[in-house]
């Protein structure tokens, strides 16, 4: 095998394979009272990220995001949608894989995401909601830093349990 054969397999390779709608849910538990209110909705935003391998060098990342709208203390709507990817990635050093999973795939899925909300939202009858964009890395490092106070938490507890 040749010198230049061997880099280029070694070359580090990150493709999108394909971007789908894996799941979409819509409810409306006070339809059509909902729609008499004069009060504007109050909106909360959930935002998920997920990411497993499905193969040597493939991987799935997935973002779902929960819109819940309330008047007064009804539920005008609620939508759920979760985007996937799924994506070849070889050749890249461990320690960069899970950013890419948690940062790098999600930037790619999350505008259609974003979209698909919208219409739904506007295909239920309501005003579209327009997503603002997500700084992925922000949402990576708040995870991360919830996961070690976790294990730190679950360490102080399986610590004091031992000793008894």
């Amino acid at each position: 095998m040749s010198e230049q054969t061997q880099q280029a397999e070694q070359q580090p390779v990150f493709q999108i394979q394909r971007v789908y709608l894996k799941d979409m849910s819509l409810e409306q538990p006070n339809s059509p009272a909902i729609f008499l209110e004069q009060e504007a909705p109050a909106i909360e935003v959930a935002v998920d990220v997920g990411a497993e391998g499905l193969a040597e060098g493939i991987f799935e990342s997935t973002v779902t995001i929960t819109v819940t709208a309330k008047v007064k203390d009804k539920v005008a709507f609620l939508v759920e949608g979760k985007q996937g990817g799924i994506f070849e990635i070889r050749n890249v050093p461990a320690d960069q894989l899970d950013p890419l999973l948690g940062i790098g795939c999600p930037n790619i899925i999350y505008p259609y995401l974003r979209a698909n909300i919208a219409d739904m939202i506007t295909r239920a009858g309501f005003p579209p909601i327009h997503l603002a964009e997500i700084n992925f890395e922000v949402f990576y490092q708040q995870r991360l830093q919830a996961l070690a106070e976790q294990q730190t938490d679950s360490t102080v507890v399986s610590g004091t349990s031992t000793v008894n």
